[in-house]
């Protein structure tokens, strides 16, 4: 029998986290080991009745790094889990069986080192927001290993940290996470998992609620912030192929999404993809940026207090 840990990073969680613990508390499977590493919360929600279900453990805000944050957790319980979940604190769960569906098919299939779910819109998302769900998470489940980059390309990594899990073994035997990575420590340990010849299963019935209600300028900096990451880690796309193909893919899909459903979006949906697009691309280059100017076009500013 698997021991199960959960892990979630927390920042002033907000409004949101009492139907976050509510749903929690209702599932059918509860992990052995709870763990929520907080980047010093101001606004008081990691309650008693937070710290009666879960070990806080409290960092300073500046340290806080996707992958570096990730990896000192999962070292924290490594040894009294098998499997750890990752979630972030605005996914929520969708029904009581979310978490079982999840971890299940690592007792199913030994050779499944990571797992991921099915995200679904947030009640009264833009249209926008739930298309980039419907294209991302099929209603199917898919098993990847290294084989499937010749069929999906960059896509075979993909994978989310906010409903994830992950065997820890076989998380430790490629290194971990990342220390210290702009974004996207998820996608280099898919990544790595596949090439050592291990599997990534995603898990259909395994849903959250999760989706993000960006403007311009966010989609811009978030975008920005992949590209410097596909920059410093170049060896994911000359592994499993560029971006510019699944790009195109995606913009016509969300075409016809919208013709069908919300026509008078398309001029948004055609400014949002062309700050994506300006984001990524800048970012590709941001070696001849001065760092104050990464700093401002980045979403993840933090970074670069200890990154040039």
């Amino acid at each position: 029998m698997n021991r199960i840990g959960i892990i979630i990073p927390t920042y002033n969680p907000g409004s949101m986290w009492s139907e976050w613990m509510a749903r929690f508390k209702m599932q059918s499977l509860m992990p052995d080991v709870r763990l929520i590493v907080d980047s010093s919360s101001t606004d008081g929600v990691l309650d008693l009745k937070t710290r009666d279900v879960f070990e806080v453990h409290t960092i300073c805000k500046g340290d806080f790094n996707h992958g570096g944050t990730r990896h000192m957790a999962m070292e924290r319980i490594a040894k009294d889990v098998d499997i750890v979940v990752f979630m972030t604190q605005d996914a929520l769960l969708f029904d009581s069986c979310a978490l079982q569906n999840l971890v299940r098919v690592f007792a199913e299939n030994g050779n499944v080192a990571a797992a991921y779910g099915r995200q679904l819109p947030h009640i009264g998302s833009r249209p926008s927001e739930a298309h980039a769900r419907i294209f991302n998470y099929t209603d199917r489940d898919m098993l990847k290993s290294i084989a499937s980059k010749d069929e999906m390309g960059i896509k075979s990594i993909f994978i989310s940290n906010s409903f994830s899990a992950y065997r820890v073994k076989d998380l430790m035997d490629v290194g971990g996470f990342p220390s210290n990575v702009i974004l996207g420590e998820d996608t280099m340990v898919a990544a790595k998992l596949l090439l050592a010849g291990r599997s990534i299963s995603y898990q259909a019935s395994a849903c959250v609620y999760h989706s993000h209600h960006y403007n311009y300028a966010q989609e811009f900096r978030r975008y920005f912030d992949i590209g410097v990451l596909h920059a410093r880690e170049s060896w994911l796309l000359k592994k499993f192929g560029k971006v510019d193909g699944e790009g195109m893919r995606y913009l016509c899909s969300e075409m016809r999404f919208l013709m069908g459903s919300a026509w008078y979006l398309i001029p948004s949906a055609l400014i949002r993809t062309g700050c994506k697009y300006a984001g990524y691309k800048i970012g590709r280059y941001e070696r001849l940026l001065p760092t104050k100017l990464k700093k401002a076009l980045s979403m993840y500013k933090v970074y670069w207090l200890k990154n040039s």
